[in-house]
Parts: C-alpha cells; sequence; structure tokens
C-alpha cells in the first residue's frame, strides 16, 4: 500500500515536469543574471523548443529544491525536498491517508521519521503501537523492502532526471504564454494540455539556463502549484543521531507481532 502511494506522489511531480516541462522556484542564478549570461529568445523560439530547452535544463542540474503541493481526488500531495544527483536529499513530504515524513539520505544510507499518521498507516495491525513506542525516531535501513524501496528513487535527481528525458508517455501541447517575474527573476509562460485534456502553466526562466521553475495546474483531477529552486546548490546533509534511530527490523518484527 505504502509503496503505490510513494510511487503516486513522486509521479505526480516526474508527470509534470515530464510531460509539462516542470515545476520551479527561482531563487538561483543571480549571478548568471548579472554576467550578460545569454538570454532566452522567445520570439523566435516556438513554445515546443522553448519546452525543450526547459526541460534539457533541467536535466542537467547537479541539485534542485522541489516546494508546493498538489490535490487530486484523493486530497493534498505536499513537497518540501531538496536532492541531488548524488543520492542525497532532506526535507518532507506529506501524502493523503498516509501522513506526513521527513526523510534524509547521504547517498548511501536513508533516514524516514515518520508522523503519527504515517506510523499508523504503515504499521499494520500495530501501527498505534508502532507510533507511540517509535515517536520522534527515524527508521533506516528499509531499501530493500517492497513497501519503501521507492524512497531511494524519490531521493535521487539522476533518477528523476532520467524520467524526463525518457517518459513519452504523456504527451502535451504547448502554446506560448507571456512574459513575467517569479522572486524577482523575468521568466516566460507556457500553456500546456495534455492527452487528457487537463491544462498547466509552465514559467521558465529567460535569463542564464532556461530552468523551468514553477507549474500551476487548475482545473481538471488534479490542481496546485509546485515549484523548482536552488538550482546546482550543493547540499549538505547530517545523518540523525544514532540514539534518534531505529532498525528496520525492529519495525518488521513489531509488525509481525
Amino acid at each position: 500500500m505504502l509503496s503505490k502511494r510513494l510511487v503516486s506522489t513522486a509521479a505526480i511531480c516526474l508527470l509534470l515536469a515530464a510531460g509539462t516541462a516542470a515545476c520551479g522556484d527561482s531563487k538561483d542564478n543571480k549571478a548568471s543574471a548579472a554576467a550578460a549570461v545569454p538570454k532566452l529568445d522567445t520570439d523566435k523560439l516556438s513554445a515546443d523548443e522553448i519546452q525543450k530547452q526547459a526541460k534539457d535544463a533541467l536535466a542537467t542540474a547537479s541539485s534542485v529544491k522541489i516546494s508546493g503541493e498538489m490535490n487530486d481526488a484523493d486530497g493534498k500531495m505536499t513537497m518540501d525536498l531538496a536532492l541531488d544527483t548524488k543520492g542525497q536529499c532532506t526535507g518532507t513530504m506529506s501524502m493523503p491517508g498516509t501522513g506526513k515524513f521527513e526523510i534524509i539520505s547521504d547517498g548511501k544510507q536513508s533516514f524516514l521519521k515518520p508522523d503519527k499518521d504515517m506510523w499508523t498507516a504503515v504499521g499494520g495491525p500495530n501501527g498505534a503501537k508502532a507510533a507511540e513506542l517509535f515517536k520522534g525516531r527515524y527508521l533506516t535501513g528499509f531499501e530493500s523492502d517492497d513497501d519503501f524501496k521507492s524512497l531511494s528513487s524519490v531521493c535521487n535527481l539522476t533518477v528523476l532526471s532520467k524520467q524526463l528525458v525518457e517518459d513519452d508517455d504523456e504527451k502535451s501541447t504547448f502554446t506560448k504564454g507571456s512574459a513575467g517575474t517569479i522572486n524577482g527573476a523575468k521568466t516566460f509562460s507556457l500553456k500546456a494540455k495534455d492527452t487528457k485534456g487537463e491544462e498547466s502553466t509552465i514559467h521558465v526562466l529567460v535569463e542564464g539556463k532556461p530552468y523551468p521553475v514553477r507549474i500551476e495546474k487548475a482545473g481538471g483531477k488534479e490542481s496546485g502549484q509546485l515549484n523548482f529552486g536552488d538550482f546546482d546548490k550543493p547540499l549538505t546533509v547530517q545523518a540523525p543521531p544514532a540514539d534518534s534511530v531505529i532498525d528496520f527490523k525492529k519495525f518488521k518484527e513489531l509488525q509481525g507481532a
């Protein structure tokens, strides 16, 4: 159950990015703008060409921060997660019906700190007991478990970028929008409609690398906004103290109790 929910959560962002460019926040590249870097020629380029440049730029990023929320028939998903191509990540996510969790990964070992709702949801008949016993603690050693291993790919920007480049399942039709600004950075918007008729607005930086910095969805089955930012900003990840970590085997033992 958890695995499917985690996959669908990650897929929300991946499919938005792959099928309709991507999402984003534009705190990065202030230095680039000041250095008279190349500008995106939105007059000459077609909407599809702008979209491709945005997707290609995101695929080359060494790190990125994803934040925002999306709503669908199941409820609201939130994300505030920084990740890089080394498999490092730090941040939080929440999913309807499952709860919220903090995740930390140094590229070799991952740590998950569920809230009470998540412990209860994933703990089976002993979920409430797990929530009380492991309250405020991090779970580690879960990477090989079928229900949890999808979290490893959530933290890896290399995997995400590969999905962006190779995923052609969601074909979209793009049209040009208009110039604008997001957090002081100049942008240009694209309007997109996928094969299901759902519409999105994508905002792309026009100075420096043409990173997609925000996607907004309205109407249809999904609505909300996701942002991408802090491109190529090195991550500093610190593992939690040993006395606040429990091994996944203890959690599985409780599940089988």
